[in-house]
């Protein structure tokens, strides 16, 4: 039996009660904090969130010895990368769908077909870039100065994003990404609609102890909060 034009409108009326629902979650847990207390440490150890408007990322040092935590990123992801890299000073690392990944590369955006299946579960990658230097300060950059803790359990979370091979090592995906010096690693989990990169970056800072957002679909809604922790640097 087909619905009446009533039952119609009720149907088309609550699809929209749901949506607004679901936007004044998502904007709620942009603006509501979690990890209000974050200070940053002084003389610590410099993370940044870095974004290109739509997909954040999390750059981190190469190396890290001076605090005790001992993180080698270079000896983690594998020999192929060690000498190439060897001179490099921080790395960057994202999570994301494999699909987005592998079509929007070298250079090109992702067709509309790929965008929406993205929403639904799918395989992901990691994304890791090298860099000579620290990121330069602007608008999409945030830099935080954390505590040897907070950086191990940064540490933690994105070590636990790669999906290692039976040895524990991580699994080079792609031979380039990009550019020269970012590549593609298979990874744990699935994206969809309420699972995003940007998602991920948030719930690494939270784990952290780092002030993070509620709930982060979006980079801005990441960046948000970044820039609050930053801020307190100052303070």
């Amino acid at each position: 039996m087909r619905p009446n034009g009533s039952s119609g409108k009720r149907i088309l009326r609550r699809l929209m009660q749901a949506v607004a629902a679901l936007l004044l979650l998502l904007l709620t847990g942009t603006v509501v904090p979690v990890n209000r207390d974050f200070r940053p440490t002084p003389d610590g150890i410099p993370v940044f969130v870095v974004s290109n408007g739509f997909h954040t990322d999390l750059v981190l040092p190469l190396w890290e010895p001076g605090t005790g935590t001992g993180t080698d990123w270079l000896t983690q992801l594998g020999p192929e990368l060690q000498t190439r890299f060897a001179t490099y000073q921080y790395v960057a690392f994202g999570w994301g769908s494999e699909r987005f990944y592998l079509e929007s590369y070298p250079g090109h955006f992702p067709r509309i077909g790929t965008i929406l299946r993205s929403a639904l579960p799918g395989a992901t990658l990691m994304h890791v870039d090298f860099h000579r230097s620290a990121p330069r300060p602007g608008p999409r950059v945030a830099a935080l100065q954390i505590s040897p803790a907070q950086y191990q359990q940064l540490v933690t979370t994105i070590r636990g994003s790669f999906a290692p091979d039976s040895a524990g090592r991580p699994v080079l995906r792609n031979e380039a990404g990009y550019r020269s010096e970012d590549f593609f690693f298979r990874a744990r989990g699935s994206y969809h609609a309420l699972r995003t990169c940007n998602d991920w970056t948030n719930q690494a800072l939270k784990r952290a102890g780092i002030r993070a957002a509620l709930k982060a679909p979006l980079a801005a809604s990441v960046l948000f909060q970044a820039r609050r922790a930053g801020k307190q640097e100052a303070e």
